[in-house]
């Protein structure tokens, strides 16, 4: 098979613990585009942190954000595909957050925002490298076509609300967990699979001639509808299940040895 595109998802896939790309990958990487292979990333990070590691490997194709929420050029930031959560369940979401003192955080148009300042959203602005905004009155925010609203809990708590509100609203909505203090709500079809079979679409690409890399469950949509998905080998274990190819950790160029066997050398 001749692998045209590939989506890296960015967290603990293409970026290591120190959070940088590592030199060997991002020489795979501009290989495989001087080979006119399309590389993009889908993450669960909004379009203006996505676009900094973007940058750092010369992309300048659409990527895909929030989850699948938002596909948008690199270059003039046109956005080619975008979902918005309803406004019925986000006012649902803000109303539950407030009555159980849950830290919510909402995104509407590429910015960040907050009811308060807090150690949550200071740490998370820090490791995003992305401003957040206050708003007083935060709940008016609901009237906002909202890309995506991501509560921030303990990872036992995380689990407990993400039962509870699949069963509240999980017929209207995606929820899935990028990471095990996150759960994210956006719209049914905002998932990097969604998004990828799009993008594929976009650039007249056989769904069966991409490959998708990722690591968290959030990423499992994208590795099911994808020709060839591969799950990193610091992986959560329900994506190495059903992925196609387990590679290297993203401490030991993951992304690269998948580009090398699978790509640069495929025979």
């Amino acid at each position: 098979m001749k692998y045209k595109m590939v989506a890296i998802d960015v967290d603990d896939t293409l970026i290591n613990n120190d959070r940088i790309v590592t030199e060997p990958t991002k020489e795979a990487l501009v290989k495989a585009i001087e080979q006119n292979v399309v590389i993009t990333l889908a993450t669960g990070r909004m379009f203006a942190s996505a676009k900094q590691i973007a940058k750092q490997i010369n992309l300048n194709v659409p990527l895909i954000t929030y989850q699948g929420s938002l596909v948008k050029n690199l270059l003039d930031e046109e956005i080619i595909y975008e979902r918005s959560v309803p406004q019925a369940i986000s006012d649902y979401v803000f109303k539950y957050a407030v009555e159980n003192n849950y830290h919510l955080q909402v995104y509407h148009g590429d910015e960040l925002y907050v009811k308060e300042e807090n150690d949550i959203v200071k740490e998370y602005s820090e490791v995003s490298n992305v401003p957040f905004k206050v708003e007083a009155d935060f709940h008016t925010l609901v009237t906002e076509p909202l890309t995506k609203l991501l509560i921030v809990n303990q990872p036992e708590v995380i689990n407990q609300i993400a039962i509870d509100l699949q069963q509240r609203i999980g017929d209207q909505v995606h929820i899935t967990k990028s990471k095990p203090f996150f759960l994210e709500i956006v719209h049914k079809e905002a998932t990097k699979g969604h998004a990828l079979q799009f993008l594929a679409q976009h650039y007249g690409c056989d769904i069966s001639e991409v490959i998708a890399i990722g690591d968290s469950w959030n990423d499992h949509e994208m590795l099911e509808v994808a020709g060839l998905g591969v799950a990193m080998d610091n992986a959560v274990p329900s994506l190495k299940e059903l992925a196609n190819y387990v590679t290297l950790s993203n401490n030991d160029d993951g992304v690269k040895h998948v580009i090398d066997k699978f790509i640069l050398n495929p025979y």
